[in-house]
């Protein structure tokens, strides 16, 4: 086959605000309820507060069910009611007239101009650092001549040096605030930048002012330290944001850029990955990622698949089996059927999940938010009443000004507005590399609250295939035939036989009996493979299913000789383990299941749950929850079956495993990757840290606000000064928000049995996987 190369589209400027064609169908997607979806980048974010104005905005625009912004990636997730027509240039349009740049969401993108902010910032800040040294060289003079023998003249030419290299310095290195103050003022609205502009611009014309009428002191040493210190901080909170999305997961990092296309004619193209669709055929090769999620029509290769299964080690896959996008290739050739493309991907898939966690709101983050909001105008109130106060104090008008200057920029609640969104975006990072992904924002409150986990018991605490079990006393001839007809089987018993001995070849002449089994022959001799009436076992079977009530029977026959074979989920290899850490840790753990009391009393027995319940239906399920929730109770659900997922949007809290029914995983807060169970732990033990630090973070910026604000206004802290300690406090509280990565790991964690609540009263009722505010 020869091999083609296509050329790929050229990356657009960052510079530019939209895409030229106004064709967004290809950004967007619908989600499981219908509703339409677009996710778009914005440029321009230089606060938190500015997550409020895009997102209120925005929703205020018809159609529209909810927006949310994701302040560490800058990425706007708009969702649009069902009944409506989704329209992303109205979004542009809007954000425009704000003050925002914004584009159909594209990481690459994203991440050029991320790098350009970057430069900008530190070039304003050597801009910023450049003034303030010679500024200070000529002010120590000042004041130095001060109290010595300085002439006015002397002392005026050293005010307009000072003045010539601090007007068209701050001009330049204030950019990033006045900019951002501006777009806050056309929006009529106020952010944190507003504070910071008018306090600069004020220190400037006192300066101005007062080297004008000849006064002994100027303040442009101040103005230009001001925003030295507040560029280094706003440098320092980009370069931790950076850090934290990097916490959060580069998913960015596991999409192919290109994709091996086979055509129709036979050819391998080269083409951008965006260009595959589904039921086009790809072709992977030894080093290579999987651009889609594909089925094997042909080829074997070691597969690392730990993005979606938590193991490091590679897996063997062969025809039949499913590789998705992101996947490493280690050896061999596989091609591929495409089954999902593009946004619709595994790969995609998390990344919304992780991006969901990142932007929904819970009780803390509203709480924040609420306060940050309130706050804008009290400091421009205490920062007038400061001004008037000292005024009538007696104070000269530049004194009184340099210091409402210091409260209004001491009182910026970049510390407040960052305490919760900085914890939830590092926990959420840390439950996915402990194989968790959180659908929910308040999944973190709710996790902290819980004190008892009731698992179902098929696709939870089992494996959600089938396997074979002890086959020691099967001969091995009949398991060799076994396994050979099982290929031509579609039965779910018949693919764990078939998954047993994967080295079997598949036979010719094989017939199915619909209800009963397959037949062929074999070197002349007839070979079964079916229910044990079909296969002449009825006996055998009978024997077998009273030592064995949970298993599944199926029987074989090759001439006159027989066997029955033991099918069951095994159950995942921690659950034991788990399970344990669980109680030891203070929670109550319970078992709910539908299935037959003979299949779940053994599985109760083995885990040592002493509570459980058989042959439940999903009301059945939701009483149980609904009587635990009426104790005082908080409810953990694991479930995964289509018929969980009423119990699990009825749970105070739920989780489903990734291999769960696509109905199911929309209804669960979070899901988990892998065959084991240590995900359930690590979830709760990361999300009892996060509160933890979420509330230490509410608790580090109260006390800031209440020691800052007194000795600005008492005129004990210099613009100078100011800076600093707003800064500090925000880069205080982002440091501590970091210190969620230490609550989960690769396999969980021990859990702290201290944290456990001894009961949960009245948080609410669920609506849709939220608890309503």
């Amino acid at each position: 086959m020869g091999t083609q190369v296509l050329p790929f589209p050229a990356t657009a400027a960052p510079a530019a605000a939209a895409p030229v064609a106004q064709d967004y169908s290809l950004f967007l997607r619908r989600d499981p309820s219908g509703q339409a979806e677009m996710a778009f980048a914005v440029e321009g974010i230089d606060c938190a507060a500015c997550i409020d104005e895009i997102e209120d905005g925005c929703e205020a625009l018809p159609g529209i069910a909810r927006a949310r912004l994701n302040y560490t990636t800058h990425r706007l997730t708009i969702g649009w009611d069902a009944q409506a027509e989704p329209a992303p240039a109205r979004v542009l349009e809007a954000l425009a007239k704000a003050g925002y740049r914004a584009w159909p969401f594209e990481a690459d993108r994203l991440e050029e101009i991320d790098n350009a902010t970057a430069r900008h910032l530190l070039r304003c800040l050597g801009v910023a650092g450049f003034a303030a040294m010679n500024i200070m060289l000529l002010s120590v003079s000042v004041w130095s001549g001060n109290v010595t023998d300085i002439t006015p003249e002397t002392r005026d030419f050293f005010h307009w040096l000072s003045a010539l290299i601090a007007l068209p310095a701050a001009a330049y290195a204030g950019q990033p605030f006045f900019q951002s103050a501006l777009r806050a003022l056309k929006a009529r609205s106020l952010n944190m930048d507003v504070p910071i502009t008018l306090g600069v611009l004020l220190a400037l014309s006192v300066s101005v002012f007062e080297t004008l009428h000849h006064a002994e002191h100027a303040y442009f040493d101040s103005a230009v330290m001001l925003l030295f210190f507040l560029l280094a901080g706003r440098y320092l909170d980009h370069a931790m944001r950076r850090r934290t999305r990097a916490e959060a997961g580069n998913l960015a990092a596991l999409k192919a850029v290109s994709a091996n296309r086979i055509e129709p004619d036979g050819r391998l193209v080269t083409v951008p990955a965006a260009a595959v669709k589904p039921g086009d055929e790809v072709m992977l090769r030894a080093g290579e990622r999987a651009p889609v999620d594909g089925i094997v029509l042909s080829g074997t290769a070691a597969v690392d698949e730990s993005l979606v299964t938590g193991e490091t080690l590679p897996r063997a896959v062969g025809v039949g089996g499913m590789v998705h996008a992101g996947s490493l290739i280690h050896d061999g050739v596989l091609r591929l059927r495409t089954t999902a493309a593009g946004e619709d991907t595994f790969l995609d898939e998390i990344e919304r999940l992780l991006d969901k966690a990142s932007t929904a709101r819970g009780r803390y983050i509203r709480l924040a938010d609420r306060a940050a909001r309130l706050y804008a105008p009290m400091v421009h109130t205490t920062a007038l009443l400061a001004l008037v106060g000292w005024l009538i104090a007696g104070a000269s008008l530049h004194q009184a000004v340099l210091i409402a200057v210091a409260v209004l920029i001491i009182t910026c609640p970049c510390a407040l507005a960052l305490a919760v969104p900085a914890v939830q975006v590092v926990a959420a990072g840390t439950l996915m590399r402990a194989g968790v992904l959180i659908n929910s924002g308040d999944t973190f409150e709710r996790l902290a609250e819980i004190d008892t986990v009731a698992f179902d018991k098929t696709g939870t605490l089992t494996l959600p295939e089938p396997s074979l079990s002890d086959t020691s006393a099967v001969p091995a001839p009949l398991l060799a035939v076994a396994a050979r007809l099982a290929l031509a089987s579609t039965h779910p018993l018949a693919r764990a036989i078939a998954a047993a001995h994967p080295q079997a070849r598949p036979l010719d002449n094989v017939r199915e009996v619909p209800g009963a089994g397959v037949e062929a022959e074999i070197d002349g001799v007839s070979a079964r493979l079916g229910s044990p009436a079909f296969c002449g076992c009825e006996a055998l079977a009978t024997a077998r299913a009273e030592a064995a009530p949970d298993a599944s029977l199926v029987a074989v026959r090759l001439g006159e000789a027989c066997a029955v074979l033991e099918i069951r989920q095994a159950l995942r290899s921690d659950a034991r383990a788990v399970i344990g850490e669980l109680r030891d840790a203070g929670l109550k753990v319970v078992l709910l299941s539908g299935d037959r009391r003979a299949a779940v009393a053994p599985v109760a027995a083995q885990l040592g749950i002493k509570e459980w319940w058989a042959q439940m239906r999903p009301g059945d399920k939701i009483a149980v929850l609904e009587s635990l929730d009426a104790k005082g109770h908080g409810v953990l659900m694991v479930g995964d079956g289509i018929n969980d997922a009423p119990s699990l949007a009825s749970a105070h809290v739920s989780l489903s495993p990734i291999s769960a029914a696509d109905v199911t995983r929309a209804q669960a807060d979070a899901v988990f990757l892998g065959e084991k169970l240590a995900p359930v732990a690590a979830a709760l033990n990361v999300a009892r840290q996060a509160r933890h630090l979420m509330r230490q973070n509410l608790m580090i910026a109260v006390i800031y606000n209440l020691i800052a604000v007194p000795l600005a206004v008492a005129g004990y802290v210099t613009p100078l000064v100011a800076a600093l300690a707003m800064s500090g406090s925000s880069i205080i509280v982002t440091l501590n928000a970091l210190r969620a990565r230490q609550g989960g790991g690769a396999g969980g964690t021990q859990m702290d049995a201290t944290a456990a609540p001894a009961g949960v009263k009245a948080r609410g009722a669920r609506q849709g996987g939220r608890v309503a505010a």
